[in-house]
């Protein structure tokens, strides 16, 4: 009973958040400054954890959620209330991404530090439990966090993440099951002691 009750509670809090950010998403359409601030305060962590996942380097990541806003604030006039806000609001950032990418025809992977380092702006972590938390990811797989992380930050669907990534979703699936697992099992082993 409790278990249903949590994942109607995470379904609800999904749904109002999305109608959330929609509903800025219009305002800041019309030129809503206010609105853009908040849009920007809820979503920075998610559009800077996207950049960073697919550009390796914290610095390009940072001038790239930069330009997303940009080009959000430019844009949304243009944006229609249909589908995910969220998924619309990173698809500008994997564009902008992917673009600086072929511009320096590279692709880095990042380094423990900066993996690290993305749930540190997570504002539903506590600020005790982000030790813990960033010890706990470090012993992941390379893919097996970055979905996971993608998943947690953002709250994307697996299927936008895996979208946004261009992997399969059989993939991104299995990927966060077993980063899950192992999360787990890692936090088990720690209350153990």
């Amino acid at each position: 009973m409790l278990a249903a009750l949590s994942v109607q509670t995470t379904e609800e809090e999904n749904e109002r958040r999305r109608r959330e950010l929609d509903g800025l998403l219009l305002r800041v359409g019309r030129g809503d400054r206010e609105a853009f601030a908040r849009l920007y305060s809820l979503t920075r962590g998610a559009v800077y954890a996207l950049a960073l996942s697919l550009l390796g380097d914290s610095h390009e990541a940072q001038d790239v959620a930069q330009d997303t806003f940009v080009k959000v604030w430019e844009s949304a006039p243009s944006y229609r209330s249909e589908g995910s806000p969220m998924a619309w609001l990173l698809t500008v950032a994997r564009n902008l991404a992917r673009s600086r990418l072929r511009r320096s025809s590279r692709q880095a992977e990042l380094d423990e530090e900066e993996w690290n380092a993305i749930p540190a702006d997570a504002p539903a972590v506590a600020p005790e439990d982000r030790a813990v938390l960033q010890e706990a990811l470090f012993r992941l797989g390379a893919e097996e966090r970055k979905v996971v992380l993608l998943h947690a930050v953002t709250g994307l669907k697996h299927r936008e993440i895996a979208q946004l990534l261009g992997l399969p979703l059989s993939t991104v699936l299995s990927k966060y099951h077993r980063g899950l697992k192992k999360l787990k099992a890692l936090m088990k082993g720690e209350s153990d002691r």
